[in-house]
Order: C-alpha cells, then structure tokens, then sequence
C-alpha cells in the first residue's frame, strides 16, 4: 500500500484542533487495512515530519433517516498521529 493511500483524508473539528494546540496531535482518517507502523511512515512521507506515536481507534458510522428510508454512514479508522516537539504540518495551519 502507497502512502497517499494509507492517509484518506485530515480530520479537522473543535476537539482535533485543541488536540494539536495542546499535545501536537494531528488526527487522519486512514485505510483500514493499514497498520501503525505503516501509518508512521505514510504521515513522515507525505509530510517530512517526524512521529514520535501513533494511536488508533475505529469510528462507527450513524444511523440516518430520510422519511421513511433508513440508512448508515460509513465506518471509519482514525489515527492520532503525535509529533516530534517543534514539528508542525503545514496544511492544518492554512485551515
């Protein structure tokens, strides 16, 4: 698996923002065959960052109604990726 597809997409919400201010925490949606380790070396080639930890977790999709229609949205995998002190990504502080 390439790096541009282990890391699907940045996660940016009120409590992943105050996660990167306060711990140098930066949180992806990732594929979810992959691994932490292969996590790691994705965000350190896409970025030229240096990750000291990685934790993940799986989200579950909601339940949906339109009208009489029931649905779910998708699950997901997350990772928290943390960096070295002084490290920083770029992209999440254009956002």
């Amino acid at each position: 698996m390439e790096s541009r597809e282990i890391i699907i997409r940045p996660v940016v919400t009120e409590k992943t923002s105050n996660l990167r201010e306060a711990e140098n925490k930066y949180v992806f949606e990732v594929a979810r065959e992959a691994n932490k380790i292969e996590i790691k070396r994705a965000v350190e080639d896409v970025f030229d960052v240096v990750v000291t930890n990685v934790t993940t977790w799986y989200s579950r999709g909601k339940k949906r109604r339109r009208g009489i229609y029931v649905g779910k949205t998708p699950d997901s995998k997350r990772a928290a990726v943390t960096l070295k002190e002084g490290e920083k990504i770029p992209l999440f502080e254009q956002v």
